[in-house]
C-alpha cells in the first residue's frame, strides 16, 4: 500500500519497510534532502524494483527516511516518470498505466 501524492517531488520510503526489504542504512551513502513535513528527517537514496500489478517491474528511486510513522509515498521522481495516472474525480477513482504502454 502506498500514498500516491501528486504534490510530492520524490518517492519516500519509511525506515521499517526498507529494513523489511533487506536494505542496510549504513550501505546507503547518497543523502537526500526532504522538504515540507519531512524536512527534519534524515534520508538516503535507495533504488528498488517495484511492481504495480499487473504491470512489469520498474526501478523506483526512493528517499529512504529514518521516520517510521509515514506511509510509502509515490511522487514525481520517478513514479510519475514511469506511470501515467488518470484521476476520475467524479467517480472517486484513478487509473494507473505504464508510460511504455502509452507509446506502443
Amino acid at each position: 500500500m502506498a500514498l500516491l501524492d501528486t504534490g510530492a517531488s520524490v518517492n519516500v520510503l519509511p525506515y521499517d519497510i526498507g529494513v523489511e526489504l533487506g536494505a542496510d542504512w549504513e550501505e546507503q551513502t547518497i543523502p537526500i534532502e526532504l522538504s515540507g513535513n519531512l524536512a527534519r528527517n534524515e534520508a538516503r537514496g535507495l533504488v528498488l524494483s517495484g511492481t504495480v500489478a499487473p504491470f512489469s517491474p520498474v526501478l523506483l528511486a526512493f528517499a529512504w527516511t529514518q521516520s517510521r510513522d509515514i506511509p510509502v509515498i509515490l511522487g514525481h521522481m520517478n513514479f510519475f516518470a514511469a506511470f501515467n495516472v488518470c484521476f476520475y474525480r467524479h467517480d472517486l477513482t484513478f487509473e494507473v498505466r505504464p508510460i511504455a504502454q502509452e507509446l506502443s
